[in-house]
């Protein structure tokens, strides 16, 4: 058949029902001819035998037989549709417009789709189709151009349903059947149930959006003020070494010149002696001479006259001259010099190192909630002490078994510095834990999972989880420095600015608390103070 004898026939081979190509056909007794499903449906909707089109009412129900004739051009005409409704598709997907279904020649824009029908309409024949379908509700929707996946394969009816249990979209004959025991809702409100949770789901998406955003911020800031703290630092370094080197180099030309100018001094002693010792020889060879003479003379007048005129040797006594320079001990007494150089320079920058710390100080209070009933807690909140058993609230966040008690501030980040005064303790603990320990347990330090904590035990020495050490002097203040990025935790002399020990590589997760135990039964106070630079 040619397309030209398609386009002339092509809707004479149209249901004016579903307006779509006929599907099994049959003529009624006026003359016109429905798909047999359509009229059917018709009749029983509108509960009376007449035709769509004429209105002729019959008084029985007409026996319906398809005519076979008619079903097989329909039937050709569908496959062309087919053909062509794929080359549509292809048009949409590209172009992104919907075109009605029932326009031949020139495509107009779909105003609705029709999930009954299949088929998207025009304005124009629109208003045709909801003439033809009377009072017969068809469901429309915002054109769409994949009408037939919207269709069950196996019922050949529209997919209004949702079933819970495969998760998938149903036709009502499927709810009869294959998913009759399934929990099933209607697909409009399983579509506005995840329309919301879709909603809820773009705002945490956004939310993480945002959160990694500023996380990325935060790594950036990071980076910049680790950048800063590098060059810092490296420009201290250089100024340090450089006067170092200097100093070095000042003490080797000082030490050098020292030991030039006294092997210079000894060289022209020496030389003194040397001529002062030639000069007695020559005299004494002088007198040598004489006296040989003299020893010869065989005349006792002439030798006793000549006797006092012979010259006296030299009564200088030389066994007592030196002239050897020792240098024993003199390149140490350089390097003593040198060190106490270093030392002093040493102590300026531990006093620089507290200084730069100090920056990050943060105000520290007591949290009663979390003091064991042991505790006595000042009104202010920044001393404590041990005392008698309190009567207080078994909350979670109170230590039941170990005296601590935590500070009120948390970190998550950051750098934080606080002081905390401990004169006349002869035992006490203080640090850092996290605020996720189980608090109605015994608490041990740990280097995995905290507290990070200095302890004082027995007035002489100190442990750092497992390390035991003694300081030459006994700190009066101790100062806590925390990076929580690096995981690194600090203690200070404060008196003295000499760092007494670092935790390095710590796992910090979660939030960070100042952490405090008095230890023993003395009164004597912990103390957090203000810090003074």
């Amino acid at each position: 058949m040619s397309t030209t004898s398609c386009e002339l026939s092509e809707e004479q081979f149209r249901c004016s029902i579903c307006l779509d190509m006929f599907t099994d056909p049959v003529s009624i007794p006026c003359g016109h001819n429905f798909c047999k499903r359509c009229i059917i449906r018709n009749w029983d909707v509108n509960m009376r035998c007449e035709c769509p089109l004429c209105k002729k009412a019959f008084n029985r129900r007409p026996e319906l037989f398809v005519n076979t004739f008619i079903a097989e051009i329909a039937s050709q005409f569908r496959r062309s549709m087919k053909k062509t409704r794929r080359f549509l598709i292809h048009r949409r997907s590209s172009s992104g417009e919907v075109c009605c279904d029932i326009c031949i020649k020139t495509k107009v824009k779909a105003l609705k789709s029709c999930l009954t029908c299949l088929t998207s309409y025009c304005k124009t024949h629109l208003e045709f189709h909801q003439k033809m379908i009377g009072q017969t509700k068809h469901d429309l929707i915002d054109p769409v151009g994949n009408l037939e996946e919207r269709m069950c394969k196996n019922h050949h009816r529209p997919l209004e349903m949702f079933c819970k249990t495969d998760q998938t979209c149903i036709c009502l004959g499927c709810t009869e059947s294959s998913h009759k025991l399934h929990p099933i809702l209607p697909l409009m409100e399983q579509y506005e149930e995840k329309k919301a949770e879709l909603r809820e789901t773009e705002v945490e998406i956004h939310k993480m959006i945002e959160e990694r955003r500023l996380k990325i911020q935060t790594l950036k800031d990071s980076v910049r003020l680790s950048r800063e703290d590098a060059d810092r630092e490296l420009a201290e370094g250089v100024v340090v070494f450089t006067a170092l080197i200097r100093s070095a180099e000042e003490r080797l030309v000082q030490l050098l010149n020292f030991i030039e100018e006294k092997q210079k001094t000894t060289e022209e002693r020496a030389d003194s002696f040397i001529k002062e010792l030639e000069d007695e020889i020559s005299k004494l060879m002088k007198s040598a001479n004489k006296v040989k003479q003299l020893s010869h003379t065989e005349d006792p007048l002439q030798f006793l006259q000549n006797v006092p005129s012979c010259p006296a040797p030299p009564t200088k006594d030389w066994t007592q001259v030196r002239v050897h320079s020792s240098f024993e001990g003199t390149v140490r007494r350089a390097v003593a010099e040198l060190e106490e150089k270093l030392s002093e320079e040493m102590e300026n920058q531990r006093e620089s190192e507290l200084e730069r710390v100090q920056q990050y100080t943060v105000d520290v209070t007591l949290d009663p909630n979390t003091a064991n009933p042991s505790l006595i807690l000042s009104d202010d909140r920044i001393r404590v002490h041990h005392g008698k058993q309190q009567n207080v609230p078994d909350n979670p966040e109170r230590f039941s078994k170990s005296a601590c008690v935590l500070g009120e501030q948390s970190f998550t980040a950051g750098k934080f510095y606080f002081e905390v005064e401990v004169t006349g303790k002869s035992e006490w603990e203080l640090g850092v834990a996290l605020g996720s320990m189980n608090r109605k347990e015994e608490i041990f330090p740990s280097r995995e999972t905290g507290p990070w904590v200095l302890q004082l035990r027995n007035g002489s020495y100190y442990i750092a989880v497992g390390d035991v050490f003694v300081l030459k002097s006994k700190p009066q203040r101790v100062g806590v420095f925390v990076d929580y990025e690096e995981g690194l935790v600090s203690f200070y002399d404060v008196d003295t600015a000499a760092l007494i020990y670092s935790f390095t590589d710590c796992k910090f997760r979660g939030k960070l608390y100042p952490y405090l135990n008095p230890l023993g039964d003395n009164h004597a106070l912990l103390i957090v103070t203000p810090v003074i630079p």
